[in-house]
């Protein structure tokens, strides 16, 4: 029963929808009608700007954080990566806001503060750098879900933490996924670019 409690509150936890109680609390505005429609960071930073955007960025990413940290709060024998997916899923599916979320790149950047957070500060650059070259969040994401893969795999291969490398395959698959009609727009030459 206790474990069945994390495990939801975990889901819980990621399921708060910051880009769609931020847009409304304070800028009387339902950001699922705006810009792309996603509930996510870069869609708060099109539509509120960036203050909205840095503030959903960040809630966001202790949402997966808090959720991979639960063990050391509550007693559980529950493997902390699994509380950290649940967030991820509750970040896409939010039972919050009828189950349409975001694209799950902070949350997952917040399962890795909690759980390994060298590859976090390692994705940070990655993410800073791609968008500095490309000026395209999507791909920037995509780019960044690959160069985690590899850091796991070899990450792994030298400390035999398989359950994270299954775990960040199964993120990477995620964000992809979650980003297919960018991957159209990019190969079309029609995905929006950022301006610094």
């Amino acid at each position: 029963m206790e474990n069945a409690v994390v495990l939801l509150l975990a889901y819980l936890l990621g399921s708060i929808p910051s880009a769609l109680w931020i847009g409304k609390w304070f800028y009387g505005t339902d950001i699922r009608t705006k810009g792309s429609g996603n509930l996510g960071a870069t869609n708060t930073f099109r539509v509120l700007g960036k203050k909205a955007g840095f503030i959903v960025t960040i809630m966001d990413i202790l949402k997966g954080t808090a959720a991979t940290l639960l063990p050391l709060v509550i007693a559980t024998d529950i493997h902390p990566l699994i509380l950290g997916v649940l967030a991820v899923v509750g970040h896409m599916f939010p039972v919050f806001a009828k189950f349409k979320g975001g694209k799950a790149v902070a949350t997952s950047g917040g399962l890795l503060l909690g759980y390994q957070w060298p590859l976090f500060f390692l994705a940070v650059a990655v993410l800073l750098i791609t968008l500095k070259l490309t000026k395209m969040v999507s791909l920037s994401s995509i780019i960044l879900a690959v160069v985690a893969v590899i850091y796991t795999l070899i990450y792994a291969l030298n400390t035999g933490d398989y359950p994270f490398l299954v775990v960040i395959l199964i993120l990477a698959s995620f964000i992809i996924y979650r980003h297919r009609a960018n991957i159209g727009r990019i190969r079309a030459g029609t995905e929006p670019k950022i301006k610094w």
